[in-house]
């Protein structure tokens, strides 16, 4: 999971509630690492490309542990 927001929480309260639904219907959410983009629009260029050293490793992050859980649960 991961948000972007053009304040400091970065879609904090979004993930959270996201997170409650996931227990209700019972989803196998990628916990870590917590993907949150503050100030994105300070990331990106006026192309879109994201410009963010950090954030561009979180992404890669991201990915990595989605393929890892992917391969846990057979879905890949």
């Amino acid at each position: 999971m991961m948000s972007a927001s053009t304040g400091m929480l970065g879609g904090a309260r979004a993930q959270y509630h996201l997170r409650q639904s996931f227990v209700f219907l019972n989803m196998y959410p990628l916990n870590r690492p917590e993907g949150f983009v503050s100030f994105a629009s300070q990331k990106f260029d006026d192309k879109g490309r994201l410009l963010d050293k950090e954030t561009k490793e979180l992404i890669g992050e991201l990915l990595d542990n989605l393929i890892a859980l992917a391969k846990r649960l057979k879905i890949a």
